[in-house]
């Protein structure tokens, strides 16, 4: 799977570079489409005002609540391998993305958000970005309103759409599941009026607000070949990080997922469901150890 990558990372190459890009992965961002009259975002959050509710997630897709297990370890190499890139450049904000539908990127962006929340009591916020088929709040079993559609439209602002689960551990047949400190901004209500919301670029005054606030911010967004919200999303975010579904994912959707992100800085690729791995591990991880590298790294 390795030659993938490195296959991707050719085709990569072959296209001309952007003279300002200096070959290092960092892009200017696009244009956007003419912003819209709303009310300016907050400039501060009272963490001790959030909103609390009592979380109901759905522990079979969420293998990094429990204490122990090959998904922990697994999401542990993934979070290691993301302070290391860290270590090389800024980075906070992580936009979790795949070429089309059903390739896992909602239970990556999870589980990672949970992997990263649960290391040295890290303060992460999870955002729900995928506005046409939002499912992290049902994998959270959190309410989904108010949240980014209604923030994006100016009917909601920054401390209403914030929400932390209520408590901190839940015990189900005997067995504790640690919930961690995690903060979520649940979809909305986004309907047929999604790509205009992402466009405006209030989400990007919104993570402006909610930076200094986390220690990381895990954005899951809708496939990118589908439609372009993903694109948009980016713009906001340090670097994408894409996901692939093994057996499944053609060379060609992974390659063009890739390109659609030319002008974001792309850590790599998860690919995940894989059923016959080294050590077992259900699913490999191929990035690259600085933004111009293109060296695949494998995490299993």
């Amino acid at each position: 799977m390795s030659r993938i990558f490195d296959a991707l990372q050719r085709a990569s190459a072959d296209r001309d570079p952007s003279p300002d890009s200096g070959g290092s992965g960092f892009l200017h961002p696009l244009a956007s489409p003419e912003e819209m009259d709303l009310p300016p975002a907050e400039d501060e959050i009272l963490s001790e005002l959030i909103v609390r509710h009592p979380w109901k997630p759905l522990l079979n897709s969420l293998p990094t609540l429990g204490e122990r297990g090959e998904s922990i370890e697994q999401f542990r190499g993934l979070r290691t391998q993301l302070y290391q890139y860290r270590d090389q450049a800024p980075l906070k904000t992580v936009l979790i993305s795949s070429g089309l539908p059903a390739e896992g990127k909602t239970f990556v962006a999870a589980n990672l958000a949970v992997s990263l929340a649960r290391n040295n009591n890290n303060s992460v916020l999870l955002i729900d970005g995928d506005l046409r088929k939002p499912a992290i709040h049902t994998l959270l079993g959190a309410p989904y309103l108010p949240g980014l559609a209604e923030y994006l439209a100016g009917s909601a602002r920054v401390s209403e759409i914030l929400q932390r689960n209520q408590n901190s551990r839940i015990y189900v047949a005997g067995q504790t599941w640690q919930i961690p400190d995690l903060t979520l901004i649940a979809s909305g209500e986004g309907g047929d009026h999604s790509a205009e919301l992402v466009a405006n670029r209030r989400f990007e005054e919104l993570i402006t607000t909610v930076l200094p606030h986390f220690d990381w911010i895990i954005i899951d967004s809708p496939p990118a070949l589908a439609v372009a919200d993903a694109i948009d999303l980016a713009r906001a975010a340090d670097a994408v990080l894409l996901v692939a579904r093994a057996a499944q994912t053609p060379f060609d959707v992974a390659q063009r997922a890739q390109a659609a992100f030319v002008n974001s800085r792309l850590l790599g690729f998860v690919l995940n469901a894989v059923k016959e791995a080294p050590r077992s591990g259900g699913y490999y991880y191929y990035g690259k150890r600085d933004a111009g590298s293109g060296s695949p790294d494998r995490k299993g």
